[in-house]
């Protein structure tokens, strides 16, 4: 594949294919009927998945021989899906040929079986009773009902049919009539003369609608699940989606809430700009889609498009150009002029990868065949009664741009939909539609909001006055502290601008379609990492790109607002500098935990995308080839550990000879002959070569047996080389001491070198280490780092705090509603004189310092409620983290043991306090606390059994507010 799969995703493909092979095999044992459930949520990549199953049934994998004359064919419920599998398969999967892939055409296809080694295309609008396909006549030979019959009497062995139900976009009776015709695949249909597919394979987005699909079928049904907790951890998706809605009884002002969407559409392209600006990656040029009304009396719309157009440059103040609007009204293919501009149409798949396209126009064709991650932004005049539409589209939506989580900047996890027409009762409506019928449990949290209240606020720790303008040669940029435009010319005095020959590269995860490469900062910053064997920090390098990549905005020319819901508010003053103390957080070196339940990679795989990574990142240049140089030196070790003791020659000769066996063979090479007849033959080279290839394979797939023979290499013996590479897989001693060395590896680097990943500028590249880290362990350590930006829930009647880290931008505060508890520890904190500021920590934010602990001999994570930063006369600053929590629960000695675990690997900490409620000595209520951090009372937790010990230690080492 030509991309990387998320942890998730392997684990799926490892699972269906298993059940692929398993359910080929039965089918030739019983002749039953085999169906392979994959059940995924939206935005889960199960055409990802399926491309890959594909492509390792033509070619193989580690586990199954490779299958060249395999015959796929896909059903969809649609040709613009259809030709969207086929173009992902295209892009994604490196090894099939475009050729492979045939889309069934009415017109030209016309053949007794299907061809081997191919993907067919098939839709089920080209099998209804009037199709061409299923009628003889005019030319044509075979229906398309005899071919299929003929391949499964003929090729059964290899035909595998997919279904993809997981797009469904049709309602009522033609989602029935497309239905049935899949059926006709799982359960046979007498009427057009075909058995059912030996093997079927259907992708469904919920288990309900697959269930609908093979009910009353005999077929034997193997299910494979992907869950939305597995989607969600991934970063696949935006974290929410929030729909603002007017309030009940309000005049409607459809422009009012357009205005509202052009707000929240040009927030999102300076947090972008600025995100990629400083990240070193391609702008994402983010899109505003706007569902317009169906047009009457000859109209294309009633919708007054005009009228929008003025309404977003002038609320936004960008000047858009012909090119940037476009439609993708059916009516009408032809382009249309709106506002003096012309709106070009555009098919729906195209339009992820056009990045000039700002505005789209449509009406009720985006919701299938469409994936476009850089819809950010949605406005829809439609009426409440299109609530089932709306939740089909807002599933195509809520994929990432960049196909991970933002850490630094929070506002770039969510999509926003606007809806005039809509109440709080219809809003829920789109929820219950988006939870049960779209995408199952969707893996992403839905909000809806009235126009003047909101369900997130945001906070950062940077001010706009500190925000820095973009100043990129050459390009219109904006300037974050006043949303101005303006085009940068460099100063020839500045002497600043330089160019770099070195390119930046794209980022791994990049949505597809995207080729420019950011604009870099012109100063190149060399970073020294300290007390390394090899490496070096990367310099920052620069490139340029073409103006039709980078943001084009207009001036700004800022407009009173509509309603009363942006009104400014009078600002606090700083009482400290926010971003100095978040850069002494991230510097802290504080460790925070990744908690699963399973470990997705073997050590050697993680040890290799770790090589790379520190390879790649230049903190050290020599680790993949280090790594290569060791494993090749522990094949030279055994091969003349077995020459010493006289066993070479001998297991040379039983790889160089095999026993030919005349049996009859399944089609998965399980013997179904009780007489086989054995003589000795003598291997060819091609039979070498295969299992030196398959020996490649389980050493990683990183050419560690031509490094091997790079070295060694015997003149006199081509393959010399190979049998030794094969010999060192097939001694299992052998393999398990190659994973023992990949575990010690593995965790030897990540704590040599976790510290300096912590100073590295590149978000990609501290994601990707984390991605390493947690794919190893089921426990992984990882650097504990604050974004620039968060989002918090909205929590009405809370409490103003100037002394929180993040604040908003507007007010200079943070609302937070904490209970009484919570109150009263951080008013205790407050009056230390050495008091600075403090964070709260949100459960399972993706920035949240997590601790791990035991409980019912289960590792889970904990999050701390606080986090207290205190001045300090020797490093500026120390970070206290602070925990109130009940005694009456249960996982109260388990939490004080982790944070026990925690203080001994964390000596930067200034303490870890364990709170609790208590009487002091004149029978008063006071908040009694445990620092965990002081060695004394961090070993009496440590070895204690219960919780009354633990009760004990309260008594006699806290300590009261």
């Amino acid at each position: 594949m030509k991309v990387e799969l998320f942890p998730f995703q392997k684990k799926a493909l490892s699972d269906i294919r298993m059940k692929t092979v398993e359910a080929m095999g039965s089918y030739h044992r019983t002749h039953a009927p085999q169906v392979v459930s994959f059940t995924a949520p939206t935005g889960a990549g199960k055409t990802i998945i399926m491309s890959a199953l594909i492509e390792d049934i033509f070619f193989g994998d580690e586990q199954y021989i490779e299958q060249p004359e395999a015959i796929i064919i896909w059903l969809s419920d649609s040709p613009q899906l259809n030709e969207q599998s086929k173009q992902k398969i295209d892009s994604k999967a490196d090894k099939i040929r475009l050729s492979q892939c045939i889309t069934v055409s009415e017109d030209s296809f016309d053949r007794e079986t299907f061809e081997d080694g191919h993907v067919y295309f098939l839709n089920t609008q080209k099998l209804s009773v009037s199709s061409k396909l299923t009628k003889n006549g005019d030319g044509r030979t075979y229906t398309i009902w005899q071919t299929i019959a003929s391949t499964v009497r003929e090729k059964s062995d290899r035909l595998y049919f997919i279904i993809d139900e997981a797009h469904r976009g049709m309602q009522g009776r033609e989602a029935s009539k497309a239905t049935s015709i899949m059926q006709k695949f799982i359960k046979g249909s007498e009427k057009d003369g075909i058995p059912p597919m030996p093997v079927v394979i259907g992708m469904s987005a919920t288990t309900q609608r697959f269930n609908t699909l093979v009910e009353g079928t005999s077929s034997t049904i193997y299910k494979s699940i992907v869950t939305t907790e597995e989607v969600r951890a991934s970063g696949l998706l935006k974290d929410r989606i929030v729909i603002t809605y007017p309030e009940e009884g309000a005049v409607n002002n459809d422009m009012a809430i357009l205005q509202a969407a052009a707000d929240d559409w040009k927030e999102k392209w300076e947090h972008w700009t600025q995100y990629c600006f400083e990240q070193h990656y391609a702008y994402v040029n983010p899109i505003i889609i706007i569902q317009v009304l169906n047009g009457t009396g000859g109209k294309i719309t009633d919708t007054n498009l005009d009228d929008c157009i003025a309404k977003i440059e002038e609320r936004t103040g960008f000047k858009l150009e012909a090119g940037q609007i476009v439609h993708t009204f059916g009516a009408t293919t032809a382009s249309l002029t709106v506002n003096g501009l012309e709106v070009r149409y555009v098919e729906p798949s195209q339009i992820a990868d056009d990045r000039n396209i700002r505005i789209v126009f449509f009406k009720e064709n985006l919701s299938t065949g469409w994936d476009c991650p850089r819809a950010e932004t949605m406005m829809s005049f439609k009426h409440a009664n299109d609530a089932t539409y709306i939740a089909q589209l807002l599933g195509r939506m809520v994929r990432t741009p960049m196909q991970m989580h933002i850490q630094v900047d929070d506002v770039l996890n969510d999509v926003h939909l606007y809806l005039p027409y809509f109440n709080e009762s219809t809003v829920k409506d789109i929820v219950e539609e988006l939870q049960n019928t779209e995408g199952g449990d969707i893996p992403t949290d839905i909000y809806g909001e009235p126009l003047s209240g909101k369900s997130f606020d945001t906070l950062t720790v940077k001010t706009k006055s500190k925000k820095k303008d973009i100043d990129i040669p050459g390009q219109m940029t904006i300037d974050l502290s006043t949303g101005d435009v303006k085009e940068y010319q460099p100063s020839e005095e500045s002497g600043t601008v330089q160019q770099s020959n070195e390119k930046v590269a794209e980022p791994k995860h990049l949505y597809e379609g995207a080729s420019s490469v950011a604009q870099q900062n012109a100063e190149s910053q060399e970073q020294t990492v300290q007390q390394l064997d090899e490496g070096e920090t990367p310099a920052s390098t620069q490139s340029t790109s073409s103006m039709d990549e980078t943001p084009e905005l207009g001036d700004n020319t800022s407009t009173e607002s509509d309603g009363d819901y942006d009104q400014p508010q009078e600002k606090a003053e700083d009482l400290f500098d926010r971003e100095a103390v978040m850069k002494f957080i991230n510097d802290a070196g504080l460790l925070s935990y990744n908690v699963r339940s399973l470990r997705i990679n073997d050590y050697l795989k993680s040890l290799f995308r770790m090589a790379h990574l520190l390879s790649m990142s230049k903190l050290h240049r020599e680790a993949i080839r280090e790594v290569q140089d060791d494993i090749v030196a522990m094949i030279h070790d055994y091969v003349e550990d077995l020459k010493a003791r006289n066993e070479y020659e001998d297991l040379v000769l039983q790889v160089k000879q095999f026993k030919l066996a005349t049996q009859i063979f399944d089609a998965f090479g399980e013997s179904v002959d009780n007489y086989s007849v054995h003589d000795m033959f003598t291997t060819t080279d091609t039979d070498i070569d295969r299992q030196f290839q398959i020996a490649d394979v389980k050493l990683g797939r990183e050419g560690i047996g031509t490094a091997y023979g790079n070295k060694y290499f015997d003149v006199n013996d081509l393959t010399a080389f190979k049998i030794d590479v094969i010999l060192f897989v097939a001694d299992p001693d052998c393999m398990n001491k190659l994973q023992t060395y990949a575990e010690e590896r593995f965790h030897s680097l990540n704590d040599k070198y976790r510290r300096y990943i912590a100073t590295i500028e590149s978000e990609k590249t501290r994601k990707d280490f984390d991605s390493i880290v947690s794919d190893g362990d089921v426990v992984s350590k990882h650097n504990f780092r604050l974004p620039e930006t968060i989002q918090v829930p909205h929590e009405a009647g809370g409490k103003e705090y100037k002394d929180h880290l993040f604040v908003s931008e507007t007010t200079g505060t943070a609302t937070m509603k904490l209970n009484t508890w919570e109150a009263g520890v951080i008013e205790g904190v407050e009056k230390r004189p050495d008091f600075v500021c403090w964070i709260r920590n949100p459960s399972r934010a993706s920035w949240a310092l997590c601790i791990p602990y035991e409980i019912d001999g289960e590792i889970k994570p904990t999050y701390p409620d606080f986090l207290i930063v205190r001045r300090d006369p020797v490093t500026e600053y120390v970070i206290d983290i602070l925990e109130p929590h009940n005694p009456d629960f249960k996982d109260n000695l388990g939490k004080a043991k982790g944070f026990a675990e925690y203080a001994r690997q964390n000596p930067g900490v200034g303490s870890i306090q364990l709170i609790r409620m208590g009487k002091d000595a004149s029978g008063k209520n006071r908040f009694k606390r445990l620092d965990i951090y002081k060695t004394a009372v961090r070993d009496k937790v440590s070895h204690a059994v219960n919780t009354d010990e633990l009760d004990h230690i309260f008594d006699s080492d806290g300590e009261f507010l």
